[in-house]
């Protein structure tokens, strides 16, 4: 994109420029984005698509999920003062170069409002001038987590999501184990307008597997759609435990309802806060520990 100027006057311009684009980086806004967020992170999205040279408007891809997740970290960083780990922060910042977000928000930690530090991330690291810091929670504690109204501004959305899945297995026949699940989710998905992410973990790298357990080749795949968790998967390929937590995901919209809500779910054998879907039916088994911190595919975004 070209610099100098506005960043909508930029955005404009170039869509004007690039009128096959417009519609197509519309149907990225996310429903529960303001105009002045999304005007923010649509310029970070454009400003970094030559970044990712295999990324097509209009085609699904790793790439296109990774700049995505980027720009949503980025986001949460700006407007809802969420902090991440180094790198990704570090990352995210770098993409963000150029783009101006005009009188947002300042979040001050626990210590800053009670005056016992100057300008830190929590950590004791001095913030960077211009970023801001991060919310202080309940329990004092300094890694973002999903604010108390998160899943109130999630709900519609998998809403529609539940009614697109239901019409797809209708005319697909109904749920089966012969289905192409991650295809059928992906474009349910799609047609809402949103898309999935993936995390992918190598078996071997998994903590506290069983001893007894004698396959430890394979993927773990993670799947979630605007920040919300949906499934996870195991298989010999990414493929393979990518359609296997699609299955996993599926199984979710059987029920008669869907519902997001906070819970707690182990991070690197801590306990952390997630949004999660959730259908109506008791289940016993656990929710498996998260592949990627909540609310980014952290081991993607270090890839990059």
């Amino acid at each position: 994109m070209a610099e100098g100027r506005s960043g909508e006057d930029i955005v404009a311009e170039f869509l004007r420029q690039n009128p096959h684009q417009a519609q197509w980086v519309e149907s990225l806004r996310g429903h529960c984005e303001t105009d002045k967020q999304w005007s923010a992170r649509r310029e970070f999205i454009l400003r970094n698509m030559e970044v990712f040279p295999t990324i097509q408007p209009g085609i699904p891809s790793p790439s296109l999920d990774r700049l995505l997740a980027l720009s949503m970290a980025w986001a949460n960083h700006v407007f809802l003062g969420c902090r991440y780990s180094q790198p990704v922060m570090d990352k995210i910042m770098e993409m963000a170069e150029g783009v101006v977000v005009q009188d947002a928000p300042v979040f001050r930690t626990r210590d800053e409002i009670m005056g016992k530090g100057g300008e830190t991330d929590g950590s004791g690291k001095k913030l960077r001038p211009g970023s801001s810091g991060v919310r202080a929670s309940g329990r004092g504690g300094t890694k973002p987590g999903p604010s108390p109204q998160a899943p109130i501004e999630h709900q519609p959305f998998f809403n529609r999501l539940y009614k697109a899945v239901a019409w797809k297995l209708v005319s697909a026949g109904g749920f089966g184990p012969n289905l192409d699940h991650y295809d059928i989710l992906r474009a349910c998905v799609e047609a809402s307008k949103s898309s999935l992410s993936c995390v992918f973990v190598p078996l071997k790298d998994i903590p506290d597997l069983p001893a007894s357990r004698v396959q430890k080749e394979g993927q773990v795949c993670e799947l979630r759609c605007q920040t919300v968790y949906l499934g996870t998967g195991y298989g010999r390929s990414e493929d393979t435990a990518r359609a296997m937590a699609a299955k996993e995901a599926l199984k979710t919209f059987q029920g008669r309802k869907v519902t997001v809500k906070v819970c707690r779910r182990k991070y690197r054998g801590k306990d952390v806060e997630d949004l999660v879907l959730q259908d109506d039916q008791l289940r016993n088994s656990g929710i498996p520990p998260a592949l990627g911190y909540p609310f980014l595919p952290e081991q993607q975004a270090a890839t990059l």
